[in-house]
Formats: structure tokens, sequence, C-alpha cells
């Protein structure tokens, strides 16, 4: 009799409360290792990084802005992405070569950035509909030219509120992955009042579609201690409930917690919490000075954390 209450419970439970509406369950430690590549026009090439057949490896071409490329002082263009990295070295037949070579890499390309030229890059839509079309006709071409495998969004300046840009860049990778043209997508937001109210309005309406969060821990003050950092992480994996917060940290050493200083410890504190959800750097570009020495611990620890 008791077993039979017991299923009708159940059933009532799953009417009510379908599977596809639980909550995500807990990211847990993982392999995956990511870097950004292409923005500092120093000859880097996806075959100087070290890479580890034991992780998850993904590169992010820095940066693809919807700013016009050939004037002196570009312009914004509503969502007409143009290439901004590397491409000399980083071009379509590396993409496939470097993919050719090894099997655990995917590579991406970054939207926005910081600069374009001398001045900021603004996400400036005209509207959320125009928008929305140009940029995925002109992105859809760009990624299927260089096989790329996702996307990752960082604009960092903005010429429109919050709820528009969680609906014109909610849609883009909306229409990209129901078009099969990308498997992920990320974001890359730090700790700045209307930057965070910008990635958190996103975050709370397409959530869903966001499979990793680069949020730049290197954009917190030169100095940052272990504790401090675990501190960070903790408030923005709150940020963004359910993500996968991966820890970070910048080659040139300006901002955050540096390897020096005890990154990989604060690494090694999250993975034995099951937190380590993975780990990025900006950028090659600076790493190549360094020999890539970080990128090759990084990759080490990862290796055995999965």
């Amino acid at each position: 009799m008791e077993s039979s209450k017991l299923l009708i419970a159940l059933f009532v439970f799953q009417v009510f409360f379908p599977c596809h509406m639980s909550i995500q369950a807990a990211p847990e430690n993982s392999d995956l290792f990511r870097e950004y590549i292409g923005a500092e026009f120093n000859n880097v090439k996806f075959t100087d990084v070290p890479i580890d057949s034991n992780v998850e490896f993904h590169f992010i071409l820095s940066f693809a802005i919807d700013y016009d490329s050939t004037s002196g002082s570009p312009s914004p263009t509503n969502g007409k992405f143009n290439v901004f990295w590397d491409s000399d070295n980083l071009s379509p037949s590396q993409v496939s070569s470097i993919k050719s070579t090894h099997s655990n890499i995917k590579v991406a390309l970054s939207l926005g950035g910081d600069s374009v030229g001398d001045s900021y890059a603004y996400f400036d839509p005209s509207s959320v509909d125009s928008w929305v079309s140009n940029a995925v006709s002109s992105l859809t071409d760009i990624i299927q030219e260089y096989h790329l495998d996702g996307i990752d969004i960082d604009y960092e300046h903005f010429n429109a509120d919050p709820d528009t840009f969680a609906e014109c860049i909610g849609k883009l990778v909306k229409t990209l992955k129901d078009n099969g043209v990308i498997s992920f997508a990320s974001i890359a937001p730090f700790d700045d009042d209307d930057v965070q109210s910008h990635y958190k309005a996103l975050w709370q309406s397409y959530g869903d579609l966001i499979d990793y969060v680069n949020f730049q821990f290197y954009a917190y003050d030169q100095g940052t201690t272990v504790s401090q950092f675990i501190s960070y992480f903790n408030t923005q994996s709150s940020n963004y409930n359910g993500g996968k917060v991966l820890a970070s940290f910048i080659s040139d050493g300006s901002g955050g917690l540096t390897p020096e200083n005890g990154f990989f410890t604060a690494c090694s504190r999250l993975r034995s919490e099951n937190k380590l959800h993975g780990i990025f750097v900006w950028s090659a570009d600076d790493s190549k000075r360094n020999g890539f020495r970080y990128e090759k611990q990084s990759q080490a620890l990862l290796a055995m954390s999965h």
C-alpha cells in the first residue's frame, strides 16, 4: 500500500515539476584549458603554445569586432563583424592544421574586447533585430571560413542598456547553436558595475545557453592573495549561479593573483572543493616571452584534476 502511494506521489511530482525544469547539477572539476590568442600582433602561432593531450584545449581568437576595419578611425557597423586578430599567423589553414594535429583542440573567436584602434570598442546596436540579423550572417561566414567551434562574448563598453545587450547576445547565441554553427559559447565579464549589470542580465535571461564563464579575475588588483582570490571566485560563482566559472590569470602579471604569488595554490584548493571548472589565460601573445611556462603548469594541474 505504501509503495503505491509513493508511486502516485512521484507521478504527481513529475507532472508538476517536469525534468527539463530541474536545476542544473553543480558543475564539477574539469580538465578544460582555454587561451586567448592573436590580439597583440606579436607573431604568436598556435604551434608555439604547448598542448597537453590530456586536457580539453580551447584557443580563443581575439577579436572579431562589429566595426569597420579599413578606416583610420573605425566606427560601429551594427553587428557586421570583421576579423581584428593576427590573421596572418592565425589563418583558416592554420586553424585546420592545429585541429587535425591535436584531436583535443577546439578553436573559438571572441567578440568585442576592450578597444579598436585607439578607441574603446562599444556594443552599439541600432536595434535588437537588425543587430542580430547582421551578427548571425557575418559571424556564420567567419566561423565557417575559419573552421571554428564556438564564440566568447567579451564586450566591455556599452552604448546600450543591459536588457538590449541580453536580447542581442542571447538571440545570437541561440540562433548560432540552433543552426549548428557553434557548439559552445562563453562570456568574459569582470568586476565592474556597468559590465556586471549587462552580463548578469544576459545570464538571467539566457544563462542556459552559456557553457563557460571566463571571469577576468586578473582585473582585480595586482597583489591579490590566495584567500582573496577564493573569496572573489565564490562571489562570482553565486553571481553566475550554476555556471562553469573558470579560474584565470594574466601572463604579464599586471593584475589579480599571479602564478608566482599562489594562483596554482588557489586552483588546488578549488579542485579539492570540486570547483575547478577549468583555467583560462590572457594571453598567448604575452606568454610567448616566458616560454609558456604557466600554460604547461596549468595543463599539468588540470590533467591531474579529472
